[in-house]
């Protein structure tokens, strides 16, 4: 008997060991109507506390901590001031990041700055694309965040803590809503590199689902080459044995589920379905031939060459079957010197894609319905590092948002005259996640899980605010 137990065990040990490679491709996914019971494709919060203004959001991530100095925050003052020394009574007793206890001096924006659309929006001359469609872009000069370093920054924009183990956004909204997408995860990540070669890395604990169930964790399709390993078919193996395959490993994972009621085998079960799924489902995704030759333009991209325009594509695509969260990180904006020529090449890596993506959006009568918004983890100093760069600043960031119930044309909130810090109506990464979360139908208060005798919530336990006067 103990042997016959043994033996079981071992078994079903080897089976969720090796589950484990096949689910990293789809921790993240809700479970297919039509192989498992169709209510696993819903979240937990059935019938939505709020009107549901948006059904999905494309985050933009420009990991690195683009310059608000370079791109959409003019700073006229702090041109005139080239050169001097920085301000004693900006920054005494303040928190800087590399530039603590050097001599600040100021350093003026590097490019010029243009008006745009009706609402004469002034952002930097770099980015006409974006200008181009700034009446539908809500712009955000006074964003603040709690952490001055990459990680930890970047921890704190996606949790909503600083605290590695944390739900990412994308894994709160799934977790609540749950997914449109049958065949596909609900969660996906994109990355791309720019050609400035800063390739800070990017942890998958950024898209983690921490302490909720981990089938609701992001899942990374890879943009250039395999976008999944081992997704093919193993040779001399056909699908219909493949599923069968499937079916006896779940069959067997329900039974230990009987046994040890164990949450996570559930999941389990959820990855070796949506990976057979995505045998299929993927590959059509990533096949742009159908595309048109206009569109194709209209993102001034070569499919599959791995490139943010690319991601833009796909993106859309994505939205269009059905997934909750998109989130596209572009890395390479950590500009500790040469600021002026890597801000150039950012711009013209995500310029045209950013007003593709929000104007093939609107063509195909889905921007309505998809909240868009663009931000980096923080945002850099007035003063110059090195004569030619800026460093980390917490103090003052500039994000944008577009798409459904956001005001288009808005310029919300501003910084100091030498962009050090923002002074008119602040904001916090809780008070972003509070209003995207708005926009869902989810009532950011009450949306918790307890977790370590809190009542744990991704607007933060102290709570954000809605940004009330940024929305339709």
């Amino acid at each position: 008997m103990t042997s016959a137990f043994s033996s079981a065990y071992n078994r079903r040990a080897f089976l969720g060991k090796t589950s484990q490679g096949l689910g990293a491709v789809a921790l993240a996914s809700l479970l297919t109507p039509s192989r498992v019971n169709a209510a696993a494709t819903k979240g937990v919060l059935g019938t939505l506390p709020l009107p549901q203004k948006v059904k999905r959001v494309i985050w933009l991530s420009m990991a690195g901590g683009p310059s608000h100095l370079e791109t959409f925050d003019p700073k006229p003052k702090l041109a005139e001031m080239h050169g001097q020394p920085m301000p004693e009574s900006f920054t005494k007793g303040q928190q800087l990041a590399q530039l603590q206890g050097q001599k600040l001096t100021c350093f003026a924006p590097q490019h010029p700055f243009e008006k745009f659309g009706k609402s004469q929006t002034e952002i930097c001359a770099l980015f006409p694309h974006i200008g181009s469609v700034m009446d539908e872009i809500c712009l955000i000069r006074s964003m603040t965040t709690d952490a001055i370093n990459h990680d930890p920054a970047h921890m704190f924009m996606n949790t909503g803590s600083q605290i590695a183990g944390r739900p990412s956004m994308g894994a709160w909204v799934t977790y609540g809503l749950g997914s449109e997408a049958s065949d596909l995860p609900g969660f996906v990540v994109l990355t791309s590199l720019g050609k400035g070669g800063q390739n800070q890395p990017i942890a998958a604990r950024q898209w983690s689902s921490g302490f909720l169930p981990s089938r609701y964790q992001g899942v990374q399709l890879r943009s250039k080459g395999d976008p999944v390993l081992y997704l093919g078919t193993p040779q001399g193996i056909s699908l219909e044995q493949q599923g069968s395959d499937i079916d006896a490993i779940n069959a067997l994972n329900r039974h230990h589920s009987h046994l040890v009621n164990d949450p996570e085998i559930a999941t389990r079960i959820a990855q070796y379905e949506m990976a057979f799924q995505m045998q299929a489902s993927v590959p059509e995704l990533m096949n742009v031939t159908g595309e048109t030759a206009s569109t194709l333009e209209l993102y001034g991209c070569t499919p599959g060459d791995g490139s943010f325009a690319a991601n833009c594509l796909l993106a859309r695509r994505l939205a269009e079957r059905g997934v909750r969260f998109i989130q596209l990180y572009h890395k390479d904006w950590d500009h500790h010197g040469g600021i002026k020529e890597g801000v150039a090449l950012k711009a013209q890596e995500i310029d045209r894609a950013c007003m593709a993506l929000i104007t093939d959006l609107k063509q195909r009568g889905m921007l309505e319905s998809t909240l868009i918004v663009w931000a980096g983890e923080f945002g850099r100093t007035p003063m110059s590092q090195g004569g030619s760069g800026r460093d980390h600043h917490n103090k003052a960031m500039s994000v944008w948002m577009a798409g459904g119930g956001v005001r288009g044309g808005l310029v919300y909130g501003a910084t100091d005259e030498l962009g050090y810090a923002a002074v008119e109506n602040v904001t916090t990464v809780h008070d972003l996640h509070a209003t995207m979360l708005q926009q869902l139908g989810i009532q950011h208060e009450s949306f918790t899980v307890k977790f370590q005798g809190l009542d744990a919530k991704l607007s933060g336990v102290e709570g954000g605010k809605v940004l009330k006067n940024i929305l339709i």
